[in-house]
């Protein structure tokens, strides 16, 4: 029986011994991909589209599938059928469905935005003309289909699609002064819009938001390329507390080629306009500075009259989004925290109250639509505990709700059109993505796509399980996980390495499938690391109380609550108390800089990839949000930036930025150098010559900063920094 026992081990060991492990190589070159569905349109009926590519051909196609089976019923189009472009990269279908706006050539310019050449293409006559010879932005079919609203040269134009002239409805545009109908740098990354005009129902207006950024100061960022002589990208950007562009509404009426402006009363910015269903009647929201005051207007755009329909305050702020609906009565869907947590709401078309859809004290965190014909509201909501993600469906008057997806994870639902249908993507931390096809009852009706083929591949590795669990100090009670080294043994010590971003309203800790960072945190764990992420206060679907608390104090209480979770951590007997570090990205990075200063009696190094240092050098949108202006509020700016005290860094420091980074500048990474230069402190360094904020572009360069960043790691927390230890004392 010993015998048996020794060789059942034995092999054990064996099939353990030859499973692989997680290289950096295998990560960035992509053999850890999941299989995702194409992106799909819903179409009118029962029926969706997806843009395909044909390897072999080179070329692109829009199919058209039906929801019930799933099957491909007809191609649209095909590019190689149309003499004038091999390919094309996006489609949009005007309203019924009888022409497609092509775009090729697309060029990015900032976070959303981009610009490229657009052609029409009708389905009938099989027709294809381009709308414009020069590269445009945003092209939109009016809904009667007759006319395309287009930006260029920061100002809008209109084709007739018989006639096919274009005209200039504004011709003030001008580079960094003028922008009309695109939002400008600030308001893309904040606001998250870009197309900044908007068509009335009937096809007679056209609402758009005018930009006058000429007092907005310039930002400049020199760009190395591959010149004898560096270039200059030179942009607006509003730092918090200086001048913003100031916005203006106004409304083209094209029948009598007149524009006029609306006035909104007193507001500091439009983050929103939506013609609503009657085609006389365009929203438009409003913000003050301090983001805590929303109005919500009706413009009557026969008279240009504008009333307030709903008015919401907080003592913070007041987040936007894009759930306003319109019903066929003019009511609207509305989503608000006014009630401590994200709920939905139901106003009448005066803006009354009618119903509060959905209640308690857990949060909606997307609102999919409204089935009109059965009153049935479908939304996704972390009901099911603030990790995961759920489909349910309500009745608009908040009763007789249900269920629609069944297992906990993080399920997203893509509906139809009408609502008939929903592919249902799936996950869990041990789950990697599966689609399923869904009636609007939840029933399940086919799977569509798995991963089964990466999980068998993935089996061959030494891979760890993701253990949730909640840690509670002082500042709360916070969502964690832990993954440990697959061969982990309770009576050794390992080393800590804690991850996180920390920023308002964001979640790291979710019940969902890994990323390209997991696989790296399997591979430090390979490696002998414990990997921790800890969401602290500040992070978000645990109410409005818990995500705002850091309001004026953007990163003392995150970094008060991730030092006392390394020090709790810590106290376990299988972790090193002497070896414990942190590393985060953007948000993180100034996170992780400020855990090392502040928290050196448990820190001993840490990462910073792209990090603020100081919320005065990041725009005004976001960091007023949360800080209000620097004049307001000096010491909430100050008293938390790690460039004040940098003489407190003790630990291994490694600072990493891009010098292309036009959301987080760079100057935020030199300004810090100087003041640890300044307090003589040594750090590690590694500057990407033009990368943005994500630091990607350019052949090698994930893998290459991911390679540094382990060497730091090795270097500095763990078995090799024991060893250097060992060999200064002996």
């Amino acid at each position: 029986m010993k015998k048996i026992t020794v060789l059942l081990i034995a092999i054990s060991f064996i099939a353990t011994a030859q499973k692989s492990d997680i290289s950096l190589e295998n990560i960035w070159n992509g053999e850890f991909r999941t299989e995702r569905m194409n992106s799909l349109n819903s179409m009118n009926g029962n029926f969706y589209t997806l843009l395909n590519f044909d390897r072999e051909s080179r070329s692109t196609s829009v199919d058209k599938y039906s929801y019930a089976t799933l099957e491909k019923v007809a191609t649209i189009v095909d590019s190689k059928n149309l003499a004038a472009i091999k390919y094309f990269e996006t489609y949009t279908f005007n309203k019924n469905e009888t022409k497609l706006i092509l775009g090729v050539d697309s060029e990015q310019i900032y976070r959303h935005s981009s610009i490229g050449i657009f052609y029409v293409y009708d389905l009938a006559t099989k027709s294809l003309v381009k709308i414009d010879e020069d590269p445009i932005q945003e092209p939109t079919f009016s809904p009667d289909s007759k006319k395309i609203a287009y930006a260029k040269g920061n100002n809008i134009y209109i084709k007739n699609l018989d006639s096919g002239k274009s005209i200039v409805i504004t011709s003030d545009g001008q580079k960094n002064a003028i922008i009309n109908g695109i939002c400008d740098w600030v308001y893309e990354e904040e606001f998250a819009f870009v197309r900044a005009f908007d068509w009335s129902a009937d096809s007679k207006n056209i609402a758009f938001i005018r930009f006058d950024e000429s007092e907005v100061p310039t930002f400049s960022m020199s760009v190395t390329g591959n010149k004898l002589y560096p270039t200059q990208q030179v942009f607006k950007y509003p730092k918090a507390g200086e001048k913003n562009a100031v916005v203006s509404l106004h409304i083209f009426n094209l029948k009598k080629n007149t524009t006029s402006q609306v006035d909104l009363g007193d507001y500091e910015y439009i983050p929103r306009i939506q013609w609503t269903k009657d085609a006389n009647i365009l929203s438009a929201t409003t913000l003050n500075r301090h983001q805590n005051n929303l109005n919500l207007f009706f413009v009557d755009a026969k008279s240009n009259k504008a009333s307030i329909v709903l008015n919401e305050t907080d003592k913070a702020y007041v987040d936007i989004h894009d759930n306003l609906t319109f019903l066929k009565d003019n009511s609207f869907i509305w989503t608000s925290e006014s009630d401590g947590f994200n709920h939905i709401y139901h106003y009448s078309a005066a803006g009354k109250l009618k119903d509060q859809v959905t209640t308690g004290n857990w949060e909606v965190t997307n609102f999919y639509g409204v089935n009109e014909e059965t009153e049935t509201v479908y939304y996704q909501s972390v009901e099911d505990g603030s990790i995961n993600r759920t489909i349910y469906s309500v009745q608009l008057n908040g009763y007789n709700k249900q269920r629609l997806s069944n297992a906990s994870g993080t399920n997203n639902a893509s509906f139809s059109k009408n609502l008939n249908y929903f592919i249902n993507t799936f996950s869990d931390s041990n789950t990697p993505t599966i689609y399923t096809l869904h009636d609007g009852k939840g029933t399940q009706l086919k799977e569509v796509l798995n991963n089964q083929k990466l999980q068998e591949k993935l089996n061959s590795y030494n891979l760890s399980k993701k253990e949730f669990f909640t840690l509670t100090t002082d500042g709360g009670t916070f969502n964690a996980w832990m993954i440990k080294p697959a061969n982990f043994d309770a009576s050794k010590k390992y080393p800590l390495f804690m991850t996180q971003y920390s920023g308002p309203g964001s979640q790291s800790v979710k019940n969902s499938w890994n990323g390209s960072n997991d696989y790296w945190y399997q591979h430090l764990a390979q490696k002998g690391y414990i990997i921790v992420c800890v969401d602290g206060r500040g992070t978000g679907f645990k109410g409005a109380d818990f995500k705002k608390v850091t309001y004026l104090n953007l990163v003392k209480y995150e970094t008060i609550d991730q030092i006392a979770a390394a020090k709790q951590l810590a106290e376990r007997s299988y972790i090193d108390e002497n070896q414990v570090g942190i590393w985060g990205w953007s948000f993180g990075g100034h996170m992780s800089t400020n855990c090392l200063m502040k928290g050196s009696e448990i820190f001993k190094m840490a990462i910073a990839v792209a990090p603020v240092t100081s919320w005065r050098f990041y725009d005004s949108i976001y960091t007023e949000r949360f800080m209000r202006t620097p004049q307001e509020n000096q010491a909430g700016y100050d008293e938390n930036s790690p460039i004040n005290y940098a003489d407190q860094l003790k630990g291994k420091y490694l600072l990493v930025h891009g010098s292309g980074d036009d959301n987080v500048h760079v100057q935020n990474t030199m300004r810090l150098t100087n003041a640890l230069i300044a307090a003589d402190v040594p750090f590690d360094m590694a500057i990407y010559p033009d990368r943005t904020h994500g630091i990607y572009k350019g052949r090698n360069t994930r893998l290459h900063l991911y390679k540094k960043m382990t060497s730091f790691i090795e270097e500095n927390l763990g078995a090799k920094e024991k060893e250097k230890v060992s060999k200064i004392k002996g």
